[in-house]
């Protein structure tokens, strides 16, 4: 696991990207977001007119037809992940952000000309981009959910990150518990089952690609519950 973290922490070192600086951003995660995605809350709404700014920032440089794919992936896993921070940090102190009216649902992120929500970056745009990886990038501020983490996802490194990210988050067993014979795994494969299968494909099929253990195909599957705990 420390090997990753250092693999990612070398791959988002700059924040540099063609068409998105995310320097300010990176900076920011490093500050505040330690190597396990604890967010030192305290810390970030002392230091708001820093999250202020790079929110800005996001506001300002928005993707165009001329961006790539991964250029696209990237900014709207980042811009979930800083507005999210920015809507608890709006709402702190709180213990969850299950606690917050209209977390998910306030158009309160700027796109061009329209307000949209957090909801509509998960739904409307990254889970229509057909890469079943975001539901471990992205991060929803609390406990059970994939590490946020501590530096921003860059276009060239997406593809690295994402593979990282996820074998990170299939094997931690605070996130889910895997045997050969029975799995007890987070709600995520739950809620968004559909993403994680295809044609040919099932939700074994796709943890098996991440998992240090090898999983039967008829193995028993359970749901553990959510912790929306505060990830501080």
């Amino acid at each position: 696991m420390k090997k990753n973290i250092l693999i990612l922490l070398f791959l988002g070192i700059q924040g540099i990207a063609q068409n998105f600086d995310y320097r300010n951003y990176n900076s920011l995660l490093n500050s505040h977001v330690s190597s396990r995605g604890n967010v030192n809350y305290d810390k970030l709404k002392t230091n708001k007119a820093d999250l202020d700014k790079v929110v800005e920032e996001f506001q300002k440089n928005q993707p165009s037809s001329k961006w790539s794919r991964n250029e696209i992936l990237a900014y709207y896993i980042n811009s979930y992940n800083v507005h999210t921070l920015k809507k608890v940090i709006d709402n702190y102190p709180t213990k969850s952000i299950k606690n917050i009216k209209n977390a998910w649902d306030d158009k309160f992120i700027i796109l061009g000309s329209k307000k949209i929500s957090l909801s509509y970056i998960e739904h409307n745009i990254l889970r229509k981009m057909n890469e079943p990886r975001i539901h471990f990038a992205i991060n929803c501020a609390s406990y059970s959910c994939p590490n946020l983490l501590n530096v921003a996802y860059l276009p060239n490194t997406l593809e690295t990150q994402l593979e990282l990210v996820t074998k990170e988050f299939v094997n931690d067993s605070s996130k889910n518990d895997i045997s050969t014979d029975e799995i007890k795994i987070s709600e995520i494969f739950n809620w968004f089952s559909g993403d994680f299968k295809t044609k040919n494909t099932s939700l074994i099929d796709f943890l098996n690609k991440y998992s240090t253990v090898k999983i039967s195909d008829n193995a028993k599957v359970r749901y553990l519950s959510y912790n929306w705990s505060l990830n501080k």
